[in-house]
């Protein structure tokens, strides 16, 4: 749609036309005023900004050095014999492919700037476990992928990912990569499985693989990204959250089987539930009656929650958004996230359909406010 008409397609207009014939109609009287500029490769001369997502994350390194709190460590399952030649080949196919593989980070005249570097074999590290009984080897893979997920990274020197190939026994392996959330993001571990996969059965296979050509890298995305927020949509971005969040409470007061810390740990848990399928089924029914996604849903009744166990009305619940608006950007591996800040107020005894619209509408002014870091 940006393409046809050339500028920016709100997605409020998608939730107010849901069917092609309405959005015909809204497309037709939608009056660009600014098309909306196209994403360009740039020199790779002259020093090279970050993007304001990185930027985020080399002030948080420089005033946190040596953490791991911004290590994305993933790990694969590998069942079937292995062939570790072809293995590693993909591996070094994809760090030529994708210069976030490549990047370092450092500082010029008190300004953070990118290196991207040529690309140089990043062997693959294998470590052979097959001698040991199944339950320890279990045991120690588990102590080396904990291991490998504390471990920093070092911005400066890189590289800023790490791969380890666990052989447990002839026919099943453990895959470990580790990156640093400045080069990396969770849609990227879809591109990154996704090619190796792709990649490997072709070697294995003695064929040429085929991949897409990329247009663009990140760096490109990080001085159309600077350029863009120049002009007016910085203004009207600050101005929308500058409002949104105006007296926002600092603290959500739960009540916790435990005192705050004075200074926060960053050690927590994840706890992970089911919803029965019946269940699932009824709220998306319930998000199609009200023209919501089941996202908007999920986070009503997760408001609710919150509010009914703190009993404050102004409920304000940080979300990540991919941050990939533009096609050209959808195949990059980087990092593009943002956090939209939800913010819910429950005073007035809303039922929950209310509720939900509330949501809706915080939801899509988010969305169409969402670039600014």
């Amino acid at each position: 749609l940006r393409d046809m008409v050339a500028g920016e397609v709100p997605i409020r207009t998608l939730f107010e036309n849901p069917t092609i014939a309405k959005l015909s109609e809204a497309l037709g009287s939608l009056l660009q005023e600014t098309a909306g500029a196209s994403i360009e490769p740039v020199s790779r001369e002259g020093h090279l900004p970050l993007s304001f997502a990185q930027q985020r994350l080399w002030f948080l390194d420089r005033l946190m050095p040596d953490s791991a709190l911004y290590n994305i460590p993933s790990a694969m399952r590998l069942h079937g014999y292995l062939d570790i030649e072809a293995w590693n080949k993909s591996l070094q196919v994809l760090i030529q492919r994708h210069e976030s593989l490549r990047t370092t980070f450092s500082h010029v005249e008190g300004q953070a700037v990118q290196i991207i570097h040529p690309y140089q074999e990043q062997s693959l590290r294998v470590i052979d476990l097959r001698e040991l009984p199944a339950d320890e080897c279990e045991a120690e893979t588990q102590r080396l992928a904990g291991i490998e997920a504390a471990t920093p990274f070092n911005l400066s020197e890189g590289p800023l990912f790490r791969t380890t190939l666990i052989r447990i026994s002839d026919q099943e392996a453990v895959f470990l990569f580790n990156m640093h959330h400045i080069i990396f993001d969770g849609w990227s571990i879809g591109i990154f499985i996704k090619e190796m996969r792709a990649l490997y059965e072709a070697f294995v296979h003695g064929k040429e693989p085929v991949l897409a050509d990329l247009t663009l890298q990140y760096a490109d995305y990080a001085v159309w990204q600077r350029k863009w927020m120049e002009e007016d949509v910085l203004t009207q971005q600050l101005a929308y959250w500058k409002e949104k969040l105006i007296d926002a409470e600092p603290l959500l007061a739960l009540p916790t089987d435990r005192p705050r810390p004075a200074v926060q740990s960053h050690m927590g848990a994840m706890y992970t539930i089911t919803l029965p399928a019946e269940l699932l089924a009824k709220l998306n029914m319930l998000s199609r009656e009200e023209g919501s996604t089941l996202f908007m849903t999920l986070l009503a009744a997760f408001q609710t929650l919150l509010y009914r166990y703190s009993g404050q009305e102004d409920i304000l619940v940080g979300s990540p958004v991919a941050g990939r608006n533009w096609e050209e950007t959808e195949s990059l591996i980087g990092f593009f996230i943002n956090t939209l800040v939800l913010r819910t107020e429950m005073s007035g005894e809303p039922t929950f359909r209310d509720l939900l619209a509330r949501v809706k509408e915080t939801a899509l002014e988010a969305y169409a406010h969402q670039d600014l870091p």
